[in-house]
């Protein structure tokens, strides 16, 4: 679980579905009886000392019947907080894709297990503080080193992800936004963005270990806790 300050006050906290029943036991633990409500793509909860924990709904929308799957929520938690632990517990098959200029990773993810992966890496320069010709020459081929960078990213994408749409209920982006953005010009992808869902991910160059780790960062339960 991870924390730091949220815009408005308060505060964000991050955390894995595993731990979220117990997470909501420890708050009501710590500030009385909790009632809770579902709000879109929020379920809140109200504790009696006037502590409040808005716990943002991942892959959204949060449907009531989650909470009918034996074994994914424990017994004693209002019914939207047990919805909430259910719907997060799910496993489903997301699909990721990471970009940065000179790398990408695209991976397919069931649960937490990857099920398949390709990532690769192209060569841009950084940018030149030379100037007149050179600079502008420089620009260009830098210029096309990205678009290619891109397009390299955007054929992996492609040929890995689009295949599994049919069973992908959710794909998520990561890395550099304005990459990523070139890359939703690609008509090809169209259906795959279609599906696309938060939160993005910033993380550094796409490798594979990156790639591998980003379950812990998409499936987390964002949570603004607001102390009384």
């Amino acid at each position: 679980m991870t924390g730091r300050p949220a815009a408005g006050g308060g505060r964000w906290v991050s955390v894995a579905p595993e731990r979220l029943a117990g997470w909501i036991e420890r708050f009501a633990a710590r500030h009385g009886p909790i009632e809770a409500v579902t709000l879109p793509d929020v379920v809140r909860l109200d504790a009696a000392d006037g502590a409040v924990a808005e716990c943002h709904v991942p892959f959204p929308p949060l449907r009531p019947s989650s909470v009918a799957q034996p074994g994914l929520a424990p017994p004693g938690l209002p019914a939207p907080a047990a919805a909430l632990v259910a719907h997060a517990c799910r496993e489903r098959t997301v699909g990721v894709l990471l970009a940065r200029l000179g790398g990408h990773a695209a991976g397919v993810f069931t649960g937490t297990r990857l099920v398949a992966a390709k990532a690769g890496s192209r060569q841009v320069h950084g940018r030149s503080a030379a100037g007149g010709w050179s600079q502008q020459r420089f620009a260009r081929r830098r210029d096309k080193q990205s678009a290619e960078a891109l397009r390299a990213a955007a054929d992996v994408a492609f040929r890995l992800l689009t295949p599994r749409l049919d069973g992908m209920e959710a794909l998520v982006l990561g890395g550099d936004r304005r990459a990523i953005d070139e890359i939703r010009e690609d008509r090809r992808l169209a259906p795959l963005f279609a599906l696309e869902a938060g939160p993005f991910l910033t993380v550094p160059d796409p490798r594979p270990a990156v790639l591998e780790g980003a379950p812990d960062l998409f499936r987390a339960v964002r949570i603004r806790l607001l102390d009384p």
